[in-house]
């Protein structure tokens, strides 16, 4: 029988299934959602040991702060705010000032969003530190594995016309319009996708790593020059929160993309690798 004979007797469209994350992806993925659970837990429990930002040398009770997250006394009752840029916000409940067994509690953020849930600066930075270090290692292993195998330069490095205005332009307008890709173009990420993936592996992570080291007296001691990159310890601080939120914004849009352009056909190709398409068929 001819090849143009059996596709006669395929029905389209038809589903398949393509290999799309290798173990050691879907190894270092999941080990990486552990890793920065505890360590964004653990480390909303030690900004509560002294919540507030500041940027240079500063760093004391009293210097200027360029965020504030803290309580105050009105009428009797504390009241949580946050204070930035020169400006208040009321967060009472949430920021500030939360629910302790029943009673409100001054506490920058709430008992349910850090590890442990209660007030212990020392227990914060043990969890914190050995899921920094295995982040660290378990980034290593993926980087040393995209750049042996090619996955960096095959999937993830974005090709010249990819970059071009009108190609951004159309796949920013389809992401806008909740049109994900289909058929062939399903089996590659889009240049957003690795734009993307790139920030976050080239600069928000390194950055979130090199800040962290930079406030450890240790390594400040045999890297000084880790305090002078980034302005000072308190400097380093800040970035590290920045880079942490802009993380959890790229966690929480990567969740969303992943719910709105099928769950659980995403969530299976990260467990077994395998993820189905839809084939239309061959154009007549």
């Amino acid at each position: 029988m001819s090849e143009n004979a059996s596709n006669h007797n395929v029905q389209y469209p038809r589903t398949v299934f393509i290999r799309r994350h290798s173990v050691v992806t879907r190894l270092t993925h999941w080990l990486n959602v552990l890793c920065l659970s505890f360590l964004l837990l653990s480390g909303l429990q030690i900004f509560n040991a002294h919540p507030e930002l500041y940027w240079g040398h500063y760093g004391a009770d009293g210097d200027p702060a360029v965020l504030t997250i803290g309580s105050k006394d009105e009428g009797g009752k504390p009241s949580g705010f946050v204070h930035v840029a020169g400006l208040q916000i009321p967060t009472t409940g949430v920021l500030g000032v939360s629910n302790v067994d029943g009673e409100p509690t001054a506490r920058a953020f709430p008992s349910w969003a850090t590890i442990p849930s209660f007030q212990d600066l020392a227990s914060g930075r043990r969890w914190h530190f050995f899921f920094a270090w295995l982040f660290v290692i378990n980034g290593i292993l993926y980087l040393s594995f995209s750049l042996l195998s090619g996955h960096f330069k095959r999937d993830l490095a974005p090709k010249a016309h990819e970059l071009s205005p009108s190609h951004l332009g159309r796949e920013v307008l389809d992401h806008a319009r909740l049109r994900f890709p289909e058929g062939e173009e399903a089996k590659h990420y889009n240049a957003l996708q690795k734009l993307t993936y790139l920030a976050v592996i080239v600069i928000l992570l390194p950055l979130m790593v090199l800040t962290g080291l930079t406030m450890s007296p240790g390594v400040d001691a045999a890297l000084p020059a880790l305090v002078d990159i980034f302005g000072g310890r308190q400097s380093a601080r800040t970035i590290h929160f920045i880079t942490a939120s802009a993380l959890v914004v790229f966690v929480i849009v990567h969740v969303a993309m992943v719910v709105l352009s099928g769950t659980w056909n995403n969530i299976r190709s990260m467990i077994t690798g395998r993820y189905a398409i839809q084939e239309k068929g061959p154009k007549s």
